[in-house]
């Protein structure tokens, strides 16, 4: 390669590190500094998936070896993947066991669904069964994958 491209590249990358660096950076830095769960994984989710893709194209054109590009690829694909579903679910549960901070939220999509599911969902339940959780499917399912034993109780 010439020297001239090699410069480019080399400059591209440091560029890419540094800023996939911040991103990391203030994505730790939100986790220390926000007040409750929900804010804090809004900071620790959407700037770790770029900076992760920062840094992964930084390694890419500093290795200069076209065997990686699937591997970094698909290394970011995985966390692109994963980071989205896991914060979803520890949202979801943090919200369903009460450990939030209302004032923080902004708008609040999941209590008028639960508020629906309350109210048209409140015949046929079974013991042990609170108007906020929906009765189980047939084969003992609940509709958020809990588990029931029969008796109306989950496991």
């Amino acid at each position: 390669m010439s020297a001239v491209l090699d410069a480019v590249l080399d400059t591209a990358a440091a560029v890419c590190l540094v800023v996939g660096a911040l991103m990391s950076l203030a994505a730790g830095i939100g986790l220390v500094r926000f007040p409750d769960l929900l804010t804090r994984m809004h900071a620790g989710t959407k700037p770790q998936v770029f900076g992760l893709l920062l840094l992964l194209t930084a390694v890419a054109l500093e290795n200069r070896e076209p065997v990686m590009i699937p591997l970094i690829g698909l290394g970011w694909l995985f966390q692109l993947l994963t980071v989205p579903v896991s914060a979803h679910m520890v949202g979801r549960s943090t919200y369903r066991t009460k450990h939030l901070n209302r004032t923080t939220l902004t708008q609040d999509d999941l209590q008028k669904v639960l508020n629906r599911a309350a109210e048209g969902g409140g015949e046929g339940m079974g013991e042990g069964l609170t108007a906020g959780s929906p009765a189980p499917s047939p084969d003992g399912q609940h509709a958020d994958g809990q588990q029931t034993d029969g008796s109306g109780r989950t496991r």
